[in-house]
């Protein structure tokens, strides 16, 4: 079992008031190249991580492995600049749009989603329907 993050946060509390987190305090935040639209990774953030991230233009995450608040590239030099942050319709999701400066994904990858797809194109499918 992971612990939650920290519960004090210093996030607007009208933004705070809106979102719709998960039961351990967290929303799944998608980073997104600004100019391309690449989705690069999926991190997770409290009000506290968001807050950060809203106010200091760099992406900050909470790392459920190590308990811990991290900044995108403090460590990797890989630096997530930030340039929108929006929530979805069920105020349940951020989509952080950034400026990737190097790798996104931990493993060196552009994005976390290079090494592992399932489906291409839709190639290889079937015959398709069209939603009724």
């Amino acid at each position: 079992m992971t612990s939650m993050p920290r519960q004090s946060s210093r996030l607007d509390p009208e933004i705070a008031a809106r979102l719709k987190r998960s039961a351990d305090g967290l929303l799944p935040a998608i980073a997104q190249q600004y100019d391309t639209g690449e989705v690069l990774m999926l991190g997770w953030m409290d009000d506290e991580a968001l807050h950060r991230t809203l106010t200091t233009g760099r992406c900050t995450y909470w790392s459920r492995s190590r308990q811990e608040y991290w900044v995108k590239g403090d460590t990797s030099g890989h630096f997530q600049h930030v340039k929108s942050v929006a929530l979805d319709c069920d105020a349940d999701t951020v989509l952080v749009r950034v400026d990737q400066v190097g790798a996104a994904c931990h493993t060196g990858a552009r994005t976390c989603f290079d090494a592992d797809v399932l489906l291409k194109d839709g190639a290889d499918s079937g015959p398709s329907t069209p939603d009724q």
